[in-house]
């Protein structure tokens, strides 16, 4: 299909993609701002405001598990759209239990919804950004998760901006919503329809079936690509939840010190992927990939074992620039195939949102008996694992991996 579009559409179709990664970063950004008010309204332990963010963990899962069924029978336009649109109602029903004040389970179920959008929106954009990077000949999805990030940026600046002006969680979610569903009709219009969709005619062969898409988490590919990505996200998802406290604790600084120390992995992370696009284009995924875990398993050691805050600030630059590459790249890697590429993106996701929901809890955990700094021994283990298995995103049929595009 993207064979035949023309450049002009092709870069319209990019662009668009681009705004619709950006959109979930905002959406959820924009919740997280406003965590600290709602748990005051609702008058929650540190306890049960756990459990109430767990509806996002479940909606997210059961949207992941979903979302590959769902492209191959409708298309990854129509699954993105659906997505932002659910996402929005679930912050619409966050920011409504407010005014109900109907407690907790309000909030658990909009989270939930919330959680389910963005599920099936996250592997139907991953799709997409696959199928752009093929029509394009060009490595993008680096690029495309950076939006994520800029997006996640923005979020959190307008969520500031709206504490401090006072706006209610209502105006403020409600709002946010809005913007993402203007966002998400505006763009829908560049986004071929049909992406990731089974078609027996398009490829010579039968679509898949729905046992058949299962099947792919069985294939020893996939499964090492979902390896790597779990080890290299468990890297990213363990900073994003405990870095901030893994360096006041650990090196006895401020939380406006530990808060900075996380901005500079945060940004890191976000300069790397900017420029990923070029670097995958000209060293290859498997070299790209290795460089990364041979920074994150550097950057870990020096922040585990440095001696000083300066040390583990240098630490915590590398183990950005090691975190960057291993989700999108796995993807990427992941929809070399358009047959079936709904499915595996979809397993290889699931793999790395796992890695983010299920592993920092389990650091916390074992963060109680040894403390947070060795905790992190784990997360090392599991990206030299992930470096290890590199060599299982080389391009399909390809002996060398020296460019993913080639002419």
């Amino acid at each position: 299909m993207e064979h035949s579009l023309s450049s002009r559409q092709i870069q319209r179709w990019r662009v668009a993609i681009y705004f619709i990664f950006a959109l979930p970063g905002f959406a959820l950004a924009s919740w997280v701002s406003r965590t600290p008010t709602i748990r005051d309204s609702l008058g929650a332990t540190t306890s049960e405001m756990g459990w109430i963010i767990f509806g996002l963990a479940v909606g997210s899962i059961v949207g992941l598990l979903s979302a590959s069924h769902l492209i191959a029978g409708r298309g990854g336009r129509f699954v993105m759209m659906t997505g932002l649109a659910v996402s929005s109602a679930g912050l619409g029903i966050v920011a409504l239990s407010g005014v109900w004040l109907t407690g907790g389970i309000a909030v658990f179920l909009g989270l939930a919804v919330f959680g389910f959008g963005n599920g099936i929106c996250d592997v139907a954009m991953n799709v997409e950004g696959t199928a752009v990077e093929r029509a394009a000949q060009k490595s993008l999805l680096t690029g495309f998760h950076a939006a994520f990030s800029v997006g996640n940026l923005v979020g959190a600046v307008a969520g500031s901006a709206a504490v401090g002006a006072g706006l209610s969680v209502l105006a403020h979610l409600s709002l946010a919503a809005v913007v993402v569903i203007l966002c998400a009709v505006y763009f829908f219009r560049f986004v071929p329809a049909g992406t990731g969709q089974e078609r027996a005619a398009e490829s010579g062969e039968p679509p898949m079936t729905a046992r058949e898409r299962m099947a792919v988490w069985k294939e020893p590919r996939t499964i090492l690509i979902g390896i790597v990505v779990l080890g290299m996200a468990f890297a990213e998802g363990s900073a994003n939840d405990w870095l901030p406290l893994v360096i006041v604790d650990g090196y006895h600084v401020s939380p406006a010190t530990g808060s900075f120390a996380f901005g500079l992995f945060v940004a890191a992370m976000t300069i790397c992927r900017a420029a990923g696009g070029m670097l995958l284009d000209r060293f290859g995924r498997v070299a790209v990939l290795r460089a990364s875990a041979l920074s994150a398993i550097a950057g870990l050691l020096i922040v585990i074992w440095g001696q000083s805050f300066t040390a583990a600030a240098i630490g915590v630059v590398l183990w950005g620039f090691g975190s960057a590459f291993g989700f999108p790249v796995g993807l990427s890697a992941a929809g070399d195939d358009p047959r079936g590429v709904a499915a595996r993106v979809g397993a290889v996701s699931t793999a790395g949102y796992l890695a983010f929901l299920v592993g920092p809890p389990i650091l916390g955990v074992i963060g109680d008996s040894v403390g947070l700094l060795r905790a992190l021994i784990i997360v090392l283990i599991g990206v030299v694992v992930a470096g290890l298995l590199c060599h299982a995103a080389r391009p399909i049929g390809a002996q060398t991996d020296d460019t993913n595009f080639k002419a």
